[in-house]
């Protein structure tokens, strides 16, 4: 078993330091250097050509639309933007990209030197961007035959080329230091700030799930007083925020108990198991040197215009810190609910469930609580929850209907959320809806009143707040589907 040691006391004598590199999909409908379709889910190996497999005589042509969504991802960082680049080759053995090298960028990236400020816990971190530039995805390796899905356990495996040549863009921080115990919330935070932004630029549908945004996360111990840079291990394909947070946690407390021990951290590439929040050894890493680029002798060099690039410059969404002050302005939140719903990841969610329909309140409640709760249990973001901010909204617009109360909503998520339809279908097929019929609430009003006399007693004495116990009563002989509202004014009509 891999030592580690407690988070709190490897604090008092090391100081850690993050470094992310986060891999973007565009969402153009072309791949990078060809005309194939970019569609997430096709059969295995239908969306390729001679191009993105690399065969003999084919020529790559880049992708405008791509090279436009950079400029507009560099500008958004606050980057500047290159007025001169080109592609290189990155050279070294990819079993899943036929062609054996990938079409990148080295040392002229489109955007560099930006920045971009993220808060945790009301304190602002700045986190420094040092490129964001082009290239293209590999294919899939699918192990087969292992109960875990990844090589280790696997009796064999395929490749499904339908990634390759897929547009990415890497964005690479510097080394974020200064954040001490935040480090992992820091880098967690910049994630979905970028998640955010570039949803907002609508580049990218930046689904974790399914890979269109993918974190490498580099993380390093100095001994405190010390300005060296220790020995940094990058933990691969980090596939969700919260996993995110937990890859550094745990990589810190284990280079901790190394270099606590007298020996040194290995440079190497690891990766982070879901399951149980660890690291394990991938491959030695590579140089920038190892892999032997070259600029690319098939496409040409880019030069983007300055009026092109002020032009895109007018496209840029509100910058998110404005948007986030102007919506809880406009939502009337104090500091603390607002951050709630930041720091929940659900700032999104709420803001387009408020869109859907439903109160900024009523919205917040919902994603902040009941919803955060339940992701929380199943291990996965709130956007990875089966359930969309429409529904959420309808399932509060049959709340203020009077159709459901707050308990019967739950129950309407907990069907939504296992696949049972859509709100109003949930209700019907498991019988949720609130009984207002008077008849029938008389019936258990009488019933009530008439188990428990020394309550209605202290009601008929003027004592109406003991109302209450006998309106749980009636709630619970029918399953809280009784209008709370109709239950108390037949009580105090008949016992006032």
């Amino acid at each position: 078993m891999t030592e580690t040691i407690p988070y709190d006391d490897l604090l008092t004598r090391y100081e850690p330091v993050v470094g992310l590199e986060v891999h973007v999909e565009l969402n153009t409908n072309s791949k990078m250097f060809c005309g194939c379709p970019t569609t997430f889910g096709g059969e295995p190996n239908t969306q390729v050509c001679p191009v993105c497999l690399g065969l003999p005589g084919s020529l790559p042509v880049i992708n405008g639309k791509a090279v436009e969504s950079a400029i507009r991802i560099g500008l958004a960082l606050n980057c500047q933007i290159a007025e001169w680049c080109r592609m290189a080759r990155k050279n070294y053995f990819y079993p899943d990209m036929t062609k054996n090298f990938q079409t990148s960028q080295y040392d002229e990236p489109i955007a560099f030197d930006g920045w971009v400020d993220v808060e945790v816990d009301g304190e602002t971190y700045r986190v420094e961007i040092e490129r964001a530039h082009m290239e293209e995805d590999a294919g899939k390796a699918l192990h087969m035959g292992g109960a875990t899905g990844r090589i280790h356990g696997a009796d064999y495996s395929l490749i499904d080329y339908n990634r390759a040549g897929v547009p990415l863009i890497e964005i690479v921080t510097r080394p974020v230091r200064g954040a001490g115990a935040k480090a992992p919330e820091v880098a967690r935070a910049y994630v979905a700030h970028l998640r955010d932004l570039l949803r907002a630029l609508g580049v990218s549908d930046v689904r974790m799930e399914q890979g269109s945004l993918r974190c490498d996360a580099n993380v390093s111990l100095m001994p405190i007083g010390s300005d060296v840079l220790g020995t940094r291990t990058e933990t691969k394909n980090v596939n969700s925020l919260r996993s995110v947070e937990r890859a550094i946690r745990y990589e810190m407390t284990r280079q901790a108990a190394i270099l606590d021990g007298g020996a040194r951290v290995k440079q190497e590439t690891r990766h982070f198991h879901e399951s149980d929040g660890t690291t394990s050894p991938g491959r030695s890493k590579e140089e920038a040197e190892d892999y032997r680029y070259f600029a690319e002798p098939d496409l040409m060099p880019m030069a983007p215009s300055r009026e092109w690039v002020e032009e895109l410059r007018a496209t840029l969404p509100e910058p998110p810190a404005e948007h986030r002050r102007r919506l809880q302005t406009d939502w009337g939140f104090s500091d603390i609910d607002f951050g709630s719903i930041v720091s929940s990841g659900a700032l999104g969610l709420v803001e387009a469930t408020v869109a859907a329909g439903a109160t900024p309140a009523a919205a917040r409640k919902w994603w902040v609580t009941e919803l955060a709760r339940r992701a929380n249990e199943s291990g996965v973001e709130l956007d990875e929850l089966p359930i969309t901010p429409a529904q959420v909204a309808a399932v509060q617009g049959l709340v203020d209907a009077g159709k459901v109360n707050d308990k019967l909503a739950r129950q309407v998520i907990e069907g939504v959320l296992a696949g049972e339809g859509e709100p109003a279908d949930v209700v019907a097929a498991r019988g949720l809806a609130v009984v207002s019929d008077e008849g029938a609430l008389t019936v258990a009003v009488d019933e009530v009143i008439a188990a428990n006399p020394d309550v209605a007693a202290k009601i008929r004495d003027g004592k109406v707040a003991a109302a209450g116990a006998l309106i749980g009563q009636v709630m619970k002989a029918m399953k809280g589907q009784a209008d709370a509202g109709k239950v108390r004014e037949l009580i105090l009509a008949k016992l006032t």
